[in-house]
């Protein structure tokens, strides 16, 4: 335990060190990190991998292969963004039994403890498939990145991008749980209780004074690093009804906890998804002020091939959040492709602003 804590501490203070040279007095969205997608996914369970993958005749499931490690270790290494998937489940116990199990035999058991059978939002990626997860609950998430931080209370802001998860009956017959208004109410009380409003970037404080949340940010703003030192900023992952749902009675998010993926030119504008490094839009957005998220890599397709045009048009586009699931090398199959700056790290001075002072 002890080597394990110092190799943490090492790797933590090495993480400071590449940023440390950044000037604390620049905005929050004249930075460009690097993050990870899906952050506390699992490989999908071995021997029902390899049953679902003899039916695969499209080879679909090739872009399911791939896992992170633990959160805290991302954060460790400098990676300032995450994505959490969140599933409502107010009665608890609807992802309990994951039906892909009775397919093929697991390697080792699941949910020992019976978190998923308790009432709350849980973490997965694709329920009965794709449920391994570094956490079944936004609960012990948010405690564990409260834990880390109060450990780290100088680290620069980790944006968050969380995707609230409903949809259609699966082949399986599991039916998600359609997030409501009430339900997102309930998003924002957890996050409030278990990690802290002292911890988070609002909605609000980037508003301040302005009339609408989109004047503020295009009026440059945005908190400094070294005012969100110690903080955390998240993003909703969604621009159809479920946005609007969060949206709804919350004009430029009033109150809100969560910024919203909003079309410029709306009350809620301030951050944007992007996921195509190679939309000519994103450069213009980022001048303007907008915070926009796209990615490096998808579906496994760039590792596969080395292939790194698309990570060098995120870096171009002036993006400040690039995701990708190969912040390491994949453990999956031969690739040396990995994402990261040319020092090394994964936090740098935006390269559209590069000679912003402020």
């Amino acid at each position: 335990m002890k080597i394990f804590n110092l190799l943490t501490l090492i790797a933590s203070s090495t993480a400071l060190c590449q940023i440390s040279t950044i000037n604390d007095q620049l905005k929050i969205n004249k930075i460009q990190v690097i993050g990870s997608h899906n952050s506390y996914k699992k490989a999908i369970e071995p021997k029902l991998y390899q049953f679902l993958e003899s039916k695969d005749s499209l080879h679909q499931l090739k872009g399911l292969q791939y896992e992170h490690i633990s959160i805290v270790e991302q954060l460790n290494m400098g990676l300032r963004n995450l994505e959490i998937d969140i599933y409502a489940d107010s009665k608890g116990g609807k992802y309990a039994q994951p039906k892909g199990l009775l397919l093929a035999a697991a390697d080792q058991a699941y949910d020992e403890e019976g978190k998923m059978k308790k009432p709350g939002f849980k973490i997965l990626h694709v329920p009965d498939i794709d449920f391994r997860t570094a956490y079944y609950t936004f609960d012990d998430c948010l405690l564990d990145l409260k834990k880390w931080s109060d450990a780290n209370p100088g680290h620069t802001p980790i944006f968050i991008t969380l995707e609230p998860k409903d949809g259609s009956k699966n082949q399986f017959g599991t039916e998600p749980e359609a997030f409501t208004s009430s339900l997102f109410d309930q998003v924002d009380q957890v996050i409030k209780t278990k990690l802290g409003t002292d911890k988070i970037v609002t909605p609000d404080m980037v508003r301040g004074k302005f009339g609408t949340l989109e004047q503020a940010v295009l009026n440059d703003n945005w908190p400094s690093l070294a005012n969100a030192k110690g903080k955390f900023l998240f993003i909703l992952d969604d621009n159809g009804k479920k946005r609007d749902l969060y949206i709804s009675n919350h004009p430029s998010l009033k109150g809100r906890m969560v910024f919203v993926n909003a079309e410029p030119g709306t009350p809620e504008a301030a951050t944007l998804f992007r996921n195509n490094p190679e939309d000519s839009t994103i450069t213009n957005l980022v001048k303007k002020g907008y915070i926009i998220r796209t990615r490096a890599d998808s579906n496994t397709k760039e590792a596969r091939n080395n292939d790194y045009k698309h990570f060098e048009d995120a870096k171009e586009s002036g993006a400040q959040i690039i995701t990708t699931d190969y912040y390491k090398p994949s453990t999956f199959f031969e690739s040396t492709y990995q994402v990261k700056f040319n020092d090394g790290g994964y936090m740098r001075v935006n390269p559209i602003n590069r000679d912003a002072k402020k």
